[in-house]
């Protein structure tokens, strides 16, 4: 069973239970950083969509990009071989290659997202997997 990390910080970020549902996967629904690293010490999620902030103000002092620096270095421990998907503001868009320097991201999405657009990476990569199992 597929689960997915869906890390809610915002009213921006897309609803999108229906979606997650109907291709069989299991969404974990979680308010903050702090709860999804909480989380990542119960279970390795499969997927996890997130929303990018960047570290404008002192809070980051420089050593983090953005409010995801911490739960994806505790992912990239704890699920190597989860894919992140990051949703951004068009006005945040220019920092996320900072992000990405440090983290692999699997698909990075401009709000607003529309479901069209996670169902296609989501399908995409199952796929993906099965020309791969096929081939083996």
């Amino acid at each position: 069973m597929t689960t997915l990390f869906s890390i809610i910080e915002s009213p921006s970020h897309p609803r999108l239970d229906a979606l997650y549902q109907r291709l069989g996967i299991t969404q974990i629904k979680l308010p903050s950083q702090r709860k999804a690293l909480q989380a990542l010490k119960r279970s390795a999620p499969d997927w996890v969509v997130a929303e990018f902030f960047y570290g404008f103000g002192n809070n980051y002092a420089g050593a983090n990009v953005c409010n995801l620096d911490v739960f994806l270095a505790s992912l990239s421990k704890q699920a190597p071989d989860a894919r992140v998907i990051v949703l951004v503001s068009k006005e945040q868009a220019q920092y996320v290659p900072l992000l990405a320097e440090r983290f692999p991201l699997y698909a990075v999405l401009t709000l607003p997202v529309i479901e069209a657009e996670v169902d296609a990476i989501l399908r995409d990569d199952a796929m993906s997997l099965s020309e791969a199992a096929s081939q083996v």
